[in-house]
């Protein structure tokens, strides 16, 4: 992979860019330089389908004009913008530097209606319509490409709108500082700490138990003997633990899939979910709006 990453590929770019600029001006100096003799019908002795002659007339001046512009402006180009490899060009120009410029004006334009939210509490923000309309967009806008546009989730990303929460209490505080932070939830391989792959098996019957689900009870009789290996961070009682992070496996809500053969995966693979920090594209404002929004979703009585 380093050979990708070398200080040859950004030399190797600029000079094929340049070679092709300077090479299109060589081809035009060349072309006007040339001299065909011509016959004395003033073509070039050229002949296809018997009658389809080439006349030796040259270049109109206004296409030889434009493709000497478009050649200047081409290395202008590159010496005021990065066009080759590293350079940065003279005028220091980038997409990201442009992004910065457009999103600092759009925050300016908005920041009156957000100085308006920023002292209210959030379960009161959560009451009032205009603020609520506000964090939607925001949900739409930067929630919903995983946690759905009914805020219901899919598989592996959770629904937001049932109270069940992995790593806290679910309040405002909490949800604002997921959104700012991002979370990163870790379920290790246990398999080696349970034993057999028949261990395993009989354990994930004992999972499905904990919940009423449809299971083998004489295999969960068995798993119930391995449960120890996954008490230190679901609970001795399998509700799972908020500073863990660790989910409740009683209340048949199942984040990555249900049934025997995806817990047993579970067990021997173990699962990372993540959720991104958000505070690098919001401001402190916008996710206070957004942690209010989000905590209504499942407080909307």
């Amino acid at each position: 992979m380093s050979d990708f990453t070398s200080n040859f590929w950004h030399l190797y770019i600029a000079g094929i860019t340049l070679i092709s600029i300077l090479a299109c001006a060589f081809f035009l100096w060349a072309s006007a330089k040339t001299r065909v003799m011509p016959a004395a019908d003033n073509t070039t002795g050229h002949v296809w389908d018997g009658d389809l002659r080439e006349m030796n007339n040259p270049l109109p001046r206004w296409w030889v004009y434009l493709f000497i512009i478009t050649v200047i402006f081409a290395l202008a180009y590159g010496l005021l913008y990065p066009m080759f490899g590293k350079s940065q060009g003279q005028l220091g120009w980038t997409s990201h530097g442009q992004w910065e410029t457009e999103r600092a004006k759009a925050l300016a334009a908005v920041e009156p209606l957000y100085a308006k939210f920023k002292g209210m509490d959030p379960k009161e923000l959560a009451k009032d319509q205009q603020a609520m309309a506000v964090g939607e967009r925001l949900y739409m806008n930067y929630c919903a490409q995983c946690h759905g546009s009914d805020a219901r989730g899919s598989k592996g990303f959770p629904n937001l709108t049932d109270a069940d929460w992995l790593g806290g209490d679910g309040q405002p505080d909490y949800i604002h500082k997921t959104i700012a932070e991002g979370r990163q939830g870790i379920m290790p391989p246990m398999a080696a700490a349970v034993g057999s792959a028949e261990d395993v098996r009989n354990l994930a019957h004992y999972v499905l138990s904990l919940s009423g689900s449809p299971h083998d009870s004489v295999r969960a009789s068995q798993g119930a003997a391995k449960w120890g290996a996954c008490a230190a961070c679901h609970g001795a009682d399998g509700k799972g633990m908020h500073a863990t992070g660790a989910p409740n496996l009683t209340d048949q809500i199942w984040l990555h899939g249900w049934g025997e053969e995806t817990i047993v995966k579970l067990i021997n693979e173990g699962k990372t979910n993540v959720m991104p920090a958000q505070k690098a594209l919001l401001t402190d404002a916008q996710i206070h709006v957004l942690s209010a929004y989000v905590w209504k979703l499942s407080n909307t009585n």
